[in-house]
């Protein structure tokens, strides 16, 4: 019996076994887009809600090298950017990944504190960044039930409940009340941002935080971004030609899907108000940017 052996086939030369012992690096992409917070009827705005699963599957990727936020929303809720960005910073230092943020057409006020939750932000050119501000905003009616003839009939228990009601003349004391919570909301969006950018800002600090809002290419000499780019060509450049961005989606089941709810039509009826009011309430906020 001869003492050679027949030669042995590495690992490497049978393809589909050497690409699972070696796969390409993966880049898991969370799409933050749309206002944040609830938007009333059947219109389902980014909440922790709605993205934490999202973001914790994200997290779980084989070889996974990095997370890309791709950001397109004008704000909203600051409870619900905060908790949003927190769970996935949270994530981020657990298993130090490294977070990418890249800014679409808007990533202003809540949209801009999404963004920050990235170690980097980048942005095209003509993005909308920044609005680092508080606002409210509603109607005042008290004339137009008057003219109407309609009697306002309002019975509370605490002076102060009902406050800011825009069917009665505003009150000095009240609209001081409101400016006060405006400021210190204010303070924890300044305060993110300090923490987050650092010495990459370069803007004076009363510019940064007026509420004003740039293009990216402004944004980048301010030091709100880090550079100009699109994800995929930024990710492919970073992690290779062969680098997987894999799109992280949110689960719907058949009772996601369907809609169950009173109305005219009986069960799975949308609410037509509610819809329309949400909307246009929806459109008024990405009309403050243009878009």
């Amino acid at each position: 019996m001869s003492d050679t052996q027949p030669e042995s086939r590495g690992l490497g030369a049978l393809p589909i076994i050497g690409g699972l012992l070696d796969p390409p690096p993966t880049v898991a992409v969370i799409r933050l887009s749309g206002v944040i917070g609830a938007m009333g009827g059947l219109r389902r705005g980014l909440s922790l809600d709605s993205q934490a699963a999202v973001i914790e599957r994200a997290f779980k990727l084989r070889n996974l090298q990095a997370v890309a936020l791709a950001v397109n929303s004008p704000g909203g809720s600051p409870v619900q950017s905060a908790l949003i960005a927190g769970r996935i910073r949270q994530l981020a230092d657990e298993k130090g990944i490294p977070v990418i943020a890249f800014a679409e057409d808007v990533a202003a006020s809540g949209g801009y504190w999404l963004a920050c939750a990235g170690d980097e932000i980048y942005a095209d050119a003509s993005s909308i960044i920044g609005s680092i501000g508080v606002v409210s905003g509603g109607f005042g009616l008290q004339g137009l039930i008057e003219k109407l003839g309609v009697e306002r009939r309002l019975h509370t228990s605490g002076d102060k409940k009902a406050m800011l009601d825009p069917f009665q003349p505003e009150k000095p004391a009240e609209v001081k009340h409101l400016k006060d919570i405006q400021g210190d909301i204010h303070a924890a969006f300044k305060d993110m941002v300090r923490a987050r950018r650092g010495d990459r800002l370069k803007g004076a600090e009363k510019d940064l935080f007026s509420g004003a809002f740039w293009t990216g290419t402004k944004a980048l000499d301010l030091g709100l971004i880090d550079g100009l780019g699109d994800l995929r060509s930024v990710m492919r450049a970073r992690y290779g030609d062969k680098v997987k961005l894999r799109l992280i989606g949110a689960r719907r089941g058949l009772f996601g899907r369907l809609r169950f709810g009173a109305g005219f039509g009986g069960v799975g009826a949308p609410d037509w108000a509610g819809q329309a009011v949400a909307a246009i309430e929806e459109r008024m906020i990405w009309n403050r940017f243009g878009l």
